[in-house]
């Protein structure tokens, strides 16, 4: 790598493709990127080295790091913990991904696990135990099952992609009642995709 002065780094999550921000970095922060396996950055407003999530815990993993034809800028791809923008955005471009409505909904899943609000349908869930969500995600496999068939048929294109997001829903809720988190189903996704 160019060992010169400072390049600019552009985070990219490996699992999405999304471009989550751009910082700089010298050899130094390079230098413990590689080590680590965590990305360092060099601030130029504090003029020091630091680990992106040091304060918030919003790591970010190094899964690859290249530099790009004329070795003057770097990519480097990342597996994120937690948003990585410090608006607490998923992005510091924007959140209108794929990923990032996932993401957004499992924190949203987080909060009514952890706050219980009255009146909250997620709550209700939660608290009827894996045998009632597990109805309930049945139910609307067979609800979008229906609604397949049925748009093979012509019907609604609409009853199709509602019915597969309350699948989609109901599925992360199950997640969430059983202590796991969503990531470690996307890193399965992400090893059965290699």
């Amino acid at each position: 790598m160019n060992d010169g002065s400072l390049l600019p780094a552009v985070i990219q999550d490996d699992r999405t493709g999304q471009v989550l921000m751009v910082g700089y970095q010298d050899a130094e922060a390079r230098r413990l990127t590689a080590e680590t396996g965590y990305v360092h950055f060099y601030s130029r407003s504090r003029q020091r080295l630091w680990k992106k999530g040091e304060t918030s815990g919003n790591t970010l993993g190094l899964v690859s790091m290249s530099e790009d034809c004329d070795a003057d800028a770097v990519l480097i791809r990342v597996v994120p913990t937690g948003p990585t923008c410090h608006t607490a955005a998923l992005s510091c471009f924007g959140n209108d991904s794929t990923a990032g409505t996932l993401n957004r909904l499992w924190e949203t899943i987080q909060r009514r696990r952890a706050e219980q609000p009255p009146g909250s349908y997620t709550v209700s869930l939660l608290k009827g135990g894996v045998e009632s969500t597990g109805r309930k995600l049945v139910e609307e496999a067979v609800e979008l099952l229906l609604a397949a068939k049925n748009h093979d048929q012509g019907g609604p294109r609409g009853r199709v992609t509602e019915e597969a997001a309350d699948l989609l829903y109901h599925l992360m809720v199950l997640i969430a009642q059983r202590g796991l988190a969503w990531d470690e189903v996307l890193d399965v996704l992400e090893r059965r995709g290699r």
